[in-house]
């Protein structure tokens, strides 16, 4: 069957999400070349790191991550904007997979029992069609080997977009719109809240002062990016 994929190739060939130039037969999503020189973070091979002190004074985490550096007009815009407006449901799990894959080996994140994609809005979601952060927790998943939980954390109220609110603003907009529906499922556990861009917080703190109710509970923290430097 190889030559009727290289024949669909030619009508329809892949391109990387990033450049824009033809995928080769080992590439998925994103080139070698672009995948290289994305602006990786590594604040997972650190316990305090830019993304973890933005939660200081605020709230409990174990850990916090994020895998790229987001910045107006760079690729990981492009790619992030993919994801979420273009239906490129793909990008979300492929750099869910990479990052998994570098998760895996640090003491920070490799007792983490269940993956938590911050949820969106039953209307928001019906309108999309799918969670950008539910794409990158299954790559997390596929690679990490552990499994995601859509159900125990829900959004009960719809929001405005945060992208041109001040810290304060995003804080109010997202103040007690999340709730558990199976408390018990998550006692104990040590849970990774992901999302997809991290700038002030404001959504994971709300998150997490749901997810704090549980007994016995510890929370980290990932997402694709963040505008923190």
């Amino acid at each position: 069957m190889f030559w009727l994929e290289d024949f669909i190739s030619l009508i329809y060939p892949k391109i990387c999400a990033c450049c824009g130039n033809s995928l080769w037969k080992h590439e998925e999503v994103i080139c070698d070349f672009c995948g290289f020189h994305l602006p990786k973070t590594n604040f997972h091979l650190e316990k305090v790191n830019p993304v973890s002190r933005i939660f200081w004074g605020r709230i409990d985490v174990e850990n916090a991550a994020a895998y790229l550096y987001f910045n107006k007009g760079n690729k990981v815009q492009r790619l992030v904007h993919l994801l979420k407006y273009k239906g490129r449901k793909d990008i979300g799990i492929f750099l869910g997979k990479q990052y998994g894959l570098q998760l895996r080996k640090t003491s920070f994140f490799d007792t983490v029992q269940i993956i938590l994609p911050v949820p969106l809005h039953k209307k928001k979601y019906m309108k999309r069609g799918y969670n950008q952060s539910e794409q990158f927790a299954e790559g997390l998943s596929a690679s990490m080997q552990i499994p995601v939980d859509i159900h125990s954390l829900i959004r009960t109220k719809a929001t405005e977009t945060q992208t041109r609110k001040s810290r304060f603003k995003r804080w109010q907009n997202v103040n007690e719109i999340f709730s558990l529906t199976d408390p018990e499922k998550l006692h104990g556990q040590h849970l990774m809240l992901v999302d997809d861009v991290i700038t002030t917080g404001a959504t994971l703190e709300s998150c997490i002062q749901v997810l704090q109710k549980i007994p016995e509970v510890k929370i980290s923290v990932a997402s694709i990016a963040t505008a923190l430097l």
